[in-house]
Order: C-alpha cells, then sequence, then structure tokens
C-alpha cells in the first residue's frame, strides 16, 4: 500500500502521448541500424535533427566490417552515406558545420582534421570534395574510392549501374589525383578520353563497370 500523503495512480490515471509509441519505435530501430558508438550523444543529434525537421544521423541500414578499409577509422559506407544525405542538399557548407555532424555520428576528430589538412579545407567548402576524400580512406586505392563515390551519389536503385554524370566523376577524380599528388595530368586526361566513349554511349553518365574494366588505363599508379 503506498504511504497516505503519496499520490495513487492507475493505469486510467497515466495519459502517454498517442505519437510516443511510434517515436519510440521508429528510434530504436534507428540506433539498432546506425550502432553510434556514443549512445547518448547520438541520441541527442537525432531528436535534435527531428525537431527541426531536418536529416537525422541515421543509416540506411545495418552494416557488416569493411574488410578493404585501410584502417579503423570509425567512418564506413554506411555512415558516409548518412552524412551525405544530411549534408549533400547544402552543396557548399562551413566546415564547422561538416565537424558537428561528424562529432553527431562519434567518429573520430583525429581523422576530421587529418582530411581537413589532406583537403585544406576552411571556410566555406565544397561538401561533395570533403565527402570525396573521405572516400577515399575506405578503400584501397583511388579506383576503390571512386566505385564507393559512384555507388553513393548514384540515382539508379540499390545493386544497379550506379551510374552519376561524367562531369561529376571527372570533378571528384581530379580533385582526389590533386590531392594524392603523383598523379600526372597526362594520366588524367588518358583515363577521361578512354571512359568518354563509354559515356557517350550512356546519355553522359558513368559507371563502375567503366573504369574497373581491364582496358582503361589505372586511375592511380
Amino acid at each position: 500500500m503506498p504511504a497516505p500523503d503519496e499520490p495513487y495512480y492507475c493505469s486510467q490515471q497515466i495519459n502517454i502521448p498517442p505519437e510516443l509509441p511510434d517515436i519510440l519505435k521508429q528510434f530504436t530501430k534507428a540506433a539498432i541500424r546506425t550502432q553510434p558508438r556514443d549512445v547518448l550523444g547520438w541520441s541527442a543529434a537525432y531528436f535534435k535533427a527531428m525537431s527541426r525537421g531536418e536529416v537525422p544521423p541515421v543509416k540506411e541500414r545495418l552494416e557488416m566490417p569493411v574488410a578493404t578499409q585501410k584502417t579503423d577509422t570509425g567512418l564506413t559506407p554506411g555512415l558516409l552515406r548518412a552524412l551525405n544525405k544530411q549534408l549533400g542538399p547544402k552543396k557548399v557548407t562551413n566546415i564547422s558545420l561538416i565537424e558537428e555532424k561528424w562529432k553527431e555520428l562519434a567518429l573520430p576528430k583525429e581523422k576530421f582534421d587529418d582530411l581537413v589538412r589532406l583537403g585544406s579545407f576552411a571556410g566555406d567548402v565544397e561538401w561533395l570534395k570533403f565527402f570525396a576524400l573521405a572516400s577515399s580512406t575506405l578503400g584501397e586505392n583511388l579506383c576503390d574510392a571512386m566505385k564507393l563515390i559512384c555507388e553513393i551519389l548514384t540515382a539508379d536503385p540499390e545493386g544497379g549501374a550506379a551510374r552519376i554524370p561524367f562531369t561529376l566523376w571527372k570533378d571528384l577524380y581530379k580533385f582526389l589525383a590533386s590531392v594524392d599528388g603523383e598523379i600526372s595530368q597526362e594520366s588524367i586526361d588518358e583515363v577521361c578520353a578512354h571512359l568518354q566513349y563509354d559515356v557517350d554511349k550512356q546519355e553522359g553518365f558513368v559507371q563502375p563497370r567503366n573504369f574497373l574494366n581491364p582496358d582503361c588505363p589505372k586511375l592511380s599508379k
């Protein structure tokens, strides 16, 4: 029995907001898919985004560990895709906002600082260049990076050709080649000239199988 001075509640007196069960259900599913390292920090970012009508920091699906990743940076294709969904529509954004979204996913600050240094990013930056440089940390070579870029940026359904506009592909490839510093302009021109034949037959689009073809000049030496 409750003490005389304590209020007594019964189930009929407890008012549960009708939207609460669905909110908690969606939150739980998002947390399971995303597997955040810092659950409390991620939860705060999730509900902040939801309250503002923004894209939350959520993976599309649960993913397996990346076997080809150079080092364990904490970043995965799924997390990179989530960042792109949040920041991609902005095209140009301040580096401080990228850092904020990076922290919300509990990604290592030292990796963020490395990317900023490598890309010489400061102030307002083109999101896709930061995105491309981050992609380059998730594979063994530049070819892996460009394949991942296509898979994330494509409008094709999952498992499809993963096509993106060749103009966009060239911009990001040339940017990564410039950061690499060991790829000659002659090699870049040779790759682009070779791919142009396929692109002309694909309505201006390029897809991974074009530059993965053994006949294509190597993207990096």
